[in-house]
């Protein structure tokens, strides 16, 4: 966890490095950029595991899942069905989704993008 804060904190921070003066008396401030993108997953891999989570649910035929499969309208799921997957998919990316977010998880289309989008996801 320590290590997933650090790169979520690292992404977002300048830190100066040093200050100089110009020729001309200004001051020039450099800038050191530290980025941890390096870390995230790409889209694809996101996609591959969303679907195989997706896929492992006992009450889905693996066969109609795809990356754009609505979970109610085109898997027959209900809404406790939804909230399952979408606890699944937490375990598996290492997140927490909250309430609000997790409400608007109804497809795989959704749950990619939420998750590729996510700072934290691993």
């Amino acid at each position: 966890m320590a290590s997933a804060l650090r790169s979520a904190i690292l992404r977002h921070i300048r830190v100066p490095a040093t200050q100089a003066l110009a020729a001309n008396g200004s001051r020039l401030t450099a800038v050191r950029l530290m980025s941890s993108h390096d870390d995230h997953i790409t889209k694809d891999e996101v996609i591959n595991r969303v679907l195989d989570v997706v896929k492992c649910f006992p009450k889905v035929d693996p066969s109609k899942v795809t990356p754009e499969v609505h979970f109610e309208k085109d898997l027959g799921l209900d809404s406790l069905d939804t909230v399952e997957i979408v606890m699944a998919l937490e375990e598996e990316f290492k997140l927490e989704i909250p309430d609000k977010e997790a409400v608007r998880i109804e497809s795989c289309e959704h749950a990619i993008e939420y998750i590729y989008s996510h700072p934290m996801s691993s």
